[in-house]
């Protein structure tokens, strides 16, 4: 008789794939109240959002280093930086006190090989728009010099780049064919509310979902759509 495939006969990396519930990054934070409403919810990370072309959640920097140092040790800051060149991303990081870094733009080799030799104790995360074929390659090509990946809905290829917080919903089966091509975390936004949040997850098993105009109301957090969304992300299988 041939045996079903259940827990019992898969590898144990699969087993621990399955179970695992993927982390929840809150960005566009305003406030240190936003922030605080964000933690008490489950969130793994918060992300402030810096100067950018377009798009929302914008908050001067000296504001995200208010948050930061406000809640820090209670979860972990990402600072969101459109800035290409490592001098200018090494000191806004440096004064931000955050705990992690997010490129939403893309960067040399060069710049971001600087940009880790200044700052070896922050966490990297590139983001890679998801606009075609072309973005497995871009991918698997940065992988090599970051920690993890966000794959996101922007176009950086517009007049005006988009770099992130566009609410749309990119195509998962790509983001799917980049999970399954990288060896680190790979993060999945764009687009997710409490209500696609489960299917994203069964489609694409990121290790993270990062999500912004899902859980706003008026451009603020709203309590009972951030609930409903944690509770889509813990409820999924």
């Amino acid at each position: 008789m041939e045996r079903s495939k259940s827990f019992c006969y898969l590898p144990f990396d699969e087993i621990m794939e399955a179970i695992r519930l993927p982390k929840v990054k809150i960005c566009c934070i305003q406030t240190i109240a936003e922030a605080r409403l964000a933690i008490a919810a489950g969130a793994d990370w918060i992300g402030l959002v810096s100067e950018m072309p377009s798009g929302p959640g914008v908050i001067p920097d000296d504001r995200i280093r208010q948050i930061a140092g406000a809640v820090r040790g209670e979860t972990t800051t990402v600072l969101l930086t459109s800035r290409r060149e490592a001098d200018g991303i090494i000191e806004q990081a440096r004064a931000s006190g955050t705990d992690a870094l997010q490129l939403v733009d893309e960067l040399s080799e060069e710049e971001l090989r600087r940009v880790r030799r200044a700052l070896p104790g922050v966490r990297m995360l590139q983001v890679v728009h998801v606009v075609g074929e072309e973005s497995i390659e871009r991918a698997s090509a940065v992988a090599q010099l970051v920690d993890g990946v966000l794959l996101d809905s922007g176009d950086p290829r517009r007049a005006v780049k988009e770099l992130g917080g566009t609410g749309r919903v990119h195509d998962w089966s790509l983001s799917r064919r980049i999970r399954e091509a990288l060896t680190i975390p790979v993060v999945l936004a764009g687009g997710l509310t409490p209500a696609n949040a489960r299917k994203a997850i069964a489609l694409v098993r990121p290790y993270g979902l990062d999500v912004c105009s899902g859980v706003r109301t008026n451009a603020l957090l709203d309590p009972v759509k951030l609930r409903a969304f944690m509770h889509a992300v813990q409820t999924a299988s």
